[in-house]
């Protein structure tokens, strides 16, 4: 056990900050994984979205001419 009150305050401060910053390092993982793969979510719609209206206007202008 320490002696004195500077090392009091330090030994009894000690775990609540290492859990504190172990909880800031897991939240700003899950924080950025998030930010991640919503980023790549919506580039992936945009892509199948463009293939969509792409294949949808290869359809009606053959429809077109068919016509």
């Amino acid at each position: 056990m320490p002696h004195g009150v500077i090392a009091g305050i330090v030994f009894s401060l000690t775990p609540t900050v290492v859990v504190g910053l172990i909880f800031w390092f897991v939240m700003r993982a899950i924080v950025r994984s998030d930010r991640t793969e919503r980023t790549t979510y919506a580039r992936i719609e945009a892509e199948e979205r463009a293939r969509f209206e792409a294949e949808r206007a290869t359809t009606a202008g053959s429809d077109d001419t068919v016509r």
